[in-house]
């Protein structure tokens, strides 16, 4: 039977080889109610993620995932706890930490190209012209939409927009990605097509990520480690599974490994238990 990392909380960060990048410390989140008590959604969450790691955070709806992964953008504040990145306390959105949202989120008067070179200007206002339009032609490259670059959102679809949003994203070369639910949106095809080519940029341009996700498949295929939520109210990590594959990845190979069926199914026992306990 394979081994799953699921330790207490405290000692997380001992089983990462670079710890301390984002660092996630007894955070809690709580919204007030009419009725003066506060709704808990998140209590006691601990993580810690490596510089150059990829952790897929899983949980049934209304668990919180995309309430945390907003926190680590700055999107929103914590009630109580910390969120550090490379040291420094997380208290606003910055350019080191860059979100992609399954809803696109594109400028539908900008063309391919200008919706990539907005976020360049925006951020990177050292660069001079010539240096701008090599990162926005890289990044069309690097996402194989060179050939859509004078395009308008309307005119490309829904991968295509996708990828557009994950060009634009990097194309500031932020310290972290975060991604919520980035191909929840797409048919499955598609969904599976764009897995492989953000996993492909990330092979060969590591940095760290954080990507919320539905999907076992998905989080087991992309992720150095499967963060397991447990239900709101007062969510929290259940456990942390470590993905034993090595990387670049090949999906056919891993799907027919014992191993990947071992992890799928503890997964989904997990989700299942916690499913049950929620009706």
């Amino acid at each position: 039977m394979m081994e799953y990392t699921s330790l207490p909380m405290n000692t997380q960060s001992e089983v990462l080889p670079r710890p301390g990048f984002l660092e996630i410390e007894n955070l809690v989140k709580s919204y007030p109610t009419p009725d003066k008590d506060n709704f808990v959604v998140l209590e006691g969450v601990n993580l810690t993620i490596g510089e150059d790691e990829y952790i897929s955070v899983i949980g049934h709806s209304g668990c919180g995932k995309s309430t945390l992964v907003k926190i680590v953008a700055g999107l929103e504040k914590a009630t109580s706890g910390s969120v550090r990145l490379d040291g420094q306390e997380i208290r606003q959105p910055g350019a080191e930490r860059m979100m992609v949202f399954q809803n696109y989120s594109l400028l539908p008067w900008l063309t391919v190209r200008q919706n990539i070179r907005l976020a360049v200007d925006e951020v990177l206002k050292n660069a001079n012209r010539a240096e701008k339009i090599s990162i926005v032609n890289q990044h069309l490259a690097m996402v194989n939409l060179t050939a859509a670059a004078d395009k308008y959102p309307d005119e490309i679809s829904g991968g295509m927009k996708q990828r557009v949003g994950i060009a634009r994203a990097l194309a500031i070369r932020p310290k972290m990605l975060l991604m919520d639910e980035p191909f929840g949106a797409l048919d499955a095809l598609t969904r599976g097509k764009l897995q492989w080519q953000v996993l492909d940029i990330w092979e060969n341009n590591r940095q760290a990520v954080m990507m919320i996700t539905h999907d076992v498949d998905e989080a087991i295929y992309m992720s150095d480690r499967i963060v397991l939520m447990t239900n709101s109210p007062a969510a929290s990590i259940g456990e942390i599974l470590k993905v034993p594959f090595e990387h670049p990845r090949d999906r056919a190979a891993i799907r027919n490994s014992k191993k990947y069926f071992e992890l799928r199914n503890h997964a989904l026992n997990f989700l299942d238990r916690y499913f049950a306990e929620d009706e």
